[in-house]
């Protein structure tokens, strides 16, 4: 029986712990995912990977696609960190499509293009991207950096389809002078 005074570091250790493992089951299934494909890869080759039974993982992940969803969250989540990060709302929508662009650039023809094309998991994960994004340029508009003239939402669309493009793009630049270009389109004029 446990008293009162066991102390808190033990619970911190396993919840460490547990996060560290949910780490690299995430980072295992990503690598995973990312070569393979989601169709190809499963919950054995994840274990195998990752080093742990197939049990340990059950307990962290139901499934592939739980995996596969928990990977798309941790890049809207990055992302979302840069929406609300430091600069004017026009250079954090700048470093949100940036980083969009990238991701989809690096992924092109992965796993993680197929979640930019088509899991119900996808339609969630682009409806809070179009979200993130919807919110940035309404905080723009009401700061007088981007365009009011268009509804926020729409421009939103009207981004990620853009951004789209970037994966087709031979390289870095490319896609950051594709942003370039969405973030003079959605902002106010600028005299030049």
């Amino acid at each position: 029986m446990y008293i009162s005074s066991v102390p808190k570091l033990w619970t911190e250790t396993i919840e460490t712990h547990r996060r560290e493992v949910a780490d690299a089951i995430l980072e295992a299934a990503g690598k995973l995912l990312d070569h393979f494909g989601l169709r190809d890869v499963t919950m054995s080759r994840v274990a195998e990977e990752t080093g742990i039974g197939r049990a340990t993982l059950y307990k962290y992940f139901p499934d592939v696609e739980a995996l596969h969803q928990r990977h798309v969250d941790a890049q809207l989540e990055r992302l979302g960190l840069l929406a609300v990060g430091k600069g004017t709302a026009v250079e954090r929508l700048e470093s949100v499509l940036e980083a969009y662009a990238l991701l989809r650039q690096e992924h092109q023809g992965s796993a993680v293009e197929a979640w930019l094309h088509g899991s119900e998991s996808v339609a969630r994960g682009h409806d809070r991207l179009v979200d993130l994004l919807a919110r940035a340029l309404t905080e723009g508009a009401a700061a007088g950096e981007m365009r009011d003239d268009v509804p926020p939402r729409e421009l939103a669309h009207y981004c990620v389809a853009a951004l789209a493009a970037a994966g087709r793009l031979p390289t870095r630049a490319a896609a950051r002078r594709l942003v370039d270009v969405i973030v003079d389109g959605v902002s106010v004029r600028r005299s030049r």
